[in-house]
Protein backbone atom coordinates (compact mmCIF):
# COMPACT_ATOMS: atom_id res chain seq x y z
CA UNK A 1 0.00 0.00 0.00
CA UNK A 2 1.13 3.54 -0.80
CA UNK A 3 0.21 6.75 0.97
CA UNK A 4 -0.62 9.58 -1.44
CA UNK A 5 -0.67 13.20 -0.31
CA UNK A 6 -2.76 15.63 -2.33
CA UNK A 7 -3.64 19.26 -1.77
CA UNK A 8 -2.97 22.78 -2.92
CA UNK A 9 0.48 24.31 -3.05
CA UNK A 10 2.12 24.96 0.34
CA UNK A 11 -0.18 22.70 2.36
CA UNK A 12 2.76 20.61 3.56
CA UNK A 13 2.74 17.64 1.19
CA UNK A 14 6.50 17.41 0.74
CA UNK A 15 7.57 18.04 4.34
CA UNK A 16 4.83 15.88 5.83
CA UNK A 17 5.52 13.22 3.21
CA UNK A 18 9.22 13.02 4.06
CA UNK A 19 8.53 12.78 7.79
CA UNK A 20 5.72 10.24 7.34
CA UNK A 21 7.90 8.05 5.11
CA UNK A 22 10.64 8.03 7.75
CA UNK A 23 8.14 7.07 10.46
CA UNK A 24 6.65 4.26 8.33
CA UNK A 25 9.95 3.03 6.89
CA UNK A 26 8.61 3.77 3.40
CA UNK A 27 10.27 5.42 0.42
CA UNK A 28 9.30 9.01 -0.32
CA UNK A 29 8.82 10.54 -3.76
CA UNK A 30 7.64 14.03 -4.65
CA UNK A 31 6.17 13.87 -8.17
CA UNK A 32 7.13 17.47 -9.00
CA UNK A 33 10.75 16.87 -7.97
CA UNK A 34 10.86 13.71 -10.08
CA UNK A 35 9.47 15.61 -13.08
CA UNK A 36 12.17 18.28 -12.64
CA UNK A 37 14.89 15.66 -12.29
CA UNK A 38 13.80 13.79 -15.42
CA UNK A 39 13.38 17.02 -17.44
CA UNK A 40 16.68 18.46 -16.21
CA UNK A 41 15.02 21.79 -15.46
CA UNK A 42 12.51 23.50 -13.17
CA UNK A 43 8.74 23.31 -13.45
CA UNK A 44 8.77 27.00 -14.41
CA UNK A 45 11.09 26.19 -17.32
CA UNK A 46 8.93 23.26 -18.41
CA UNK A 47 5.83 25.49 -18.35
CA UNK A 48 7.65 28.23 -20.30
CA UNK A 49 8.74 25.73 -22.97
CA UNK A 50 5.77 23.37 -23.13
CA UNK A 51 2.93 25.21 -21.42
CA UNK A 52 0.80 23.68 -18.69
CA UNK A 53 -0.44 20.93 -21.06
CA UNK A 54 3.17 19.76 -21.56
CA UNK A 55 3.76 19.73 -17.83
CA UNK A 56 0.49 17.85 -17.18
CA UNK A 57 1.48 15.20 -19.74
CA UNK A 58 4.80 14.68 -17.92
CA UNK A 59 2.95 14.62 -14.58
CA UNK A 60 0.54 11.93 -15.79
CA UNK A 61 3.41 9.72 -16.93
CA UNK A 62 5.24 10.10 -13.61
CA UNK A 63 2.09 9.46 -11.55
CA UNK A 64 1.29 6.34 -13.54
CA UNK A 65 4.78 4.98 -12.80
CA UNK A 66 4.71 6.01 -9.14
CA UNK A 67 1.36 4.33 -8.62
CA UNK A 68 2.98 0.99 -9.46
CA UNK A 69 5.36 1.24 -6.52
CA UNK A 70 4.77 -0.27 -3.10
CA UNK A 71 5.38 1.08 0.38
CA UNK A 72 5.92 4.62 -0.87
CA UNK A 73 4.68 7.96 0.38
CA UNK A 74 3.91 9.97 -2.75
CA UNK A 75 3.42 13.74 -2.69
CA UNK A 76 1.78 14.89 -5.91
CA UNK A 77 1.53 18.39 -7.32
CA UNK A 78 -1.51 20.46 -6.44
CA UNK A 79 -3.01 20.05 -9.90
CA UNK A 80 -2.61 16.27 -10.17
CA UNK A 81 -6.30 15.85 -9.31
CA UNK A 82 -7.30 17.75 -12.47
CA UNK A 83 -6.86 14.51 -14.43
CA UNK A 84 -9.20 11.74 -13.27
CA UNK A 85 -6.77 9.13 -14.62
CA UNK A 86 -4.14 10.34 -12.13
CA UNK A 87 -6.59 9.80 -9.27
CA UNK A 88 -7.54 6.37 -10.64
CA UNK A 89 -3.87 5.31 -10.86
CA UNK A 90 -3.14 6.48 -7.32
CA UNK A 91 -6.27 4.89 -5.82
CA UNK A 92 -5.38 1.43 -7.11
CA UNK A 93 -2.44 1.05 -4.75
CA UNK A 94 -2.81 3.86 -2.27
CA UNK A 95 -4.73 5.68 0.39
CA UNK A 96 -5.22 9.29 -0.69
CA UNK A 97 -4.89 11.91 2.02
CA UNK A 98 -5.88 15.51 1.35
CA UNK A 99 -3.72 17.97 3.27
CA UNK A 100 -5.83 21.08 3.74
CA UNK A 101 -5.01 24.62 4.83
CA UNK A 102 -6.92 27.89 4.77
CA UNK A 103 -6.34 30.35 1.93
CA UNK A 104 -4.73 32.72 4.45
CA UNK A 105 -2.26 30.08 5.62
CA UNK A 106 -1.42 29.03 2.06
CA UNK A 107 -0.86 32.64 0.97
CA UNK A 108 1.39 33.29 3.97
CA UNK A 109 3.43 30.15 3.29
CA UNK A 110 3.77 30.95 -0.43
CA UNK A 111 4.97 34.50 0.30
CA UNK A 112 7.51 33.24 2.86
CA UNK A 113 8.97 30.60 0.52
CA UNK A 114 11.74 32.01 -1.70
CA UNK A 115 11.33 29.01 -4.04
CA UNK A 116 7.73 29.96 -4.90
CA UNK A 117 8.65 31.81 -8.10
CA UNK A 118 10.94 29.11 -9.51
CA UNK A 119 9.03 26.02 -8.39
CA UNK A 120 5.48 27.30 -8.44
CA UNK A 121 4.79 29.17 -11.68
CA UNK A 122 1.55 31.10 -11.97
CA UNK A 123 -1.43 28.98 -12.90
CA UNK A 124 -3.52 31.86 -14.25
CA UNK A 125 -1.33 34.96 -14.66
CA UNK A 126 -3.38 36.64 -11.94
CA UNK A 127 -1.92 38.17 -8.75
CA UNK A 128 -1.07 35.45 -6.21
CA UNK A 129 -3.94 36.15 -3.80
CA UNK A 130 -6.61 36.30 -6.53
CA UNK A 131 -5.20 33.19 -8.20
CA UNK A 132 -5.26 31.31 -4.91
CA UNK A 133 -8.94 32.07 -4.29
CA UNK A 134 -9.98 31.17 -7.84
CA UNK A 135 -7.95 27.96 -8.16
CA UNK A 136 -8.85 26.72 -4.68
CA UNK A 137 -12.53 27.19 -5.50
CA UNK A 138 -12.09 25.05 -8.62
CA UNK A 139 -9.99 22.35 -6.97
CA UNK A 140 -11.60 21.84 -3.56
CA UNK A 141 -14.37 19.61 -5.00
CA UNK A 142 -11.70 17.56 -6.82
CA UNK A 143 -9.59 17.13 -3.68
CA UNK A 144 -12.69 16.18 -1.69
CA UNK A 145 -13.76 13.64 -4.31
CA UNK A 146 -10.29 12.07 -4.59
CA UNK A 147 -9.46 11.85 -0.88
CA UNK A 148 -10.04 8.94 1.45
CA UNK A 149 -9.07 11.17 4.38
CA UNK A 150 -8.82 14.93 5.00
CA UNK A 151 -6.23 16.40 7.37
CA UNK A 152 -5.97 20.06 8.40
CA UNK A 153 -2.42 21.47 8.40
CA UNK A 154 -3.21 25.01 9.60
CA UNK A 155 -1.18 25.88 12.69
CA UNK A 156 -0.02 22.29 13.22
CA UNK A 157 3.66 21.34 13.34
CA UNK A 158 4.74 18.73 10.81
CA UNK A 159 5.18 16.01 13.44
CA UNK A 160 1.64 16.53 14.72
CA UNK A 161 0.22 16.17 11.19
CA UNK A 162 2.36 13.03 10.70
CA UNK A 163 1.10 11.58 13.99
CA UNK A 164 -2.53 12.24 12.98
CA UNK A 165 -1.98 10.38 9.72
CA UNK A 166 -0.10 7.57 11.45
CA UNK A 167 -2.98 7.03 13.91
CA UNK A 168 -5.51 6.98 11.07
CA UNK A 169 -3.53 4.36 9.22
Amino acid sequence: MNIVLIGYRATGKTEVGRALARKLGYDFVDSDSLIEKEAGCSISDIVKREGWPGFRKREKDVIKRLSMREKTVIAVGGGAVLDKKNVDYLRKTGVIIWLKASAETILKRLKEDDKTASQRPSLTGMPLDAELVQVLEERIPLYKSAANVEIETDNYPIEEVVNKIFKLL
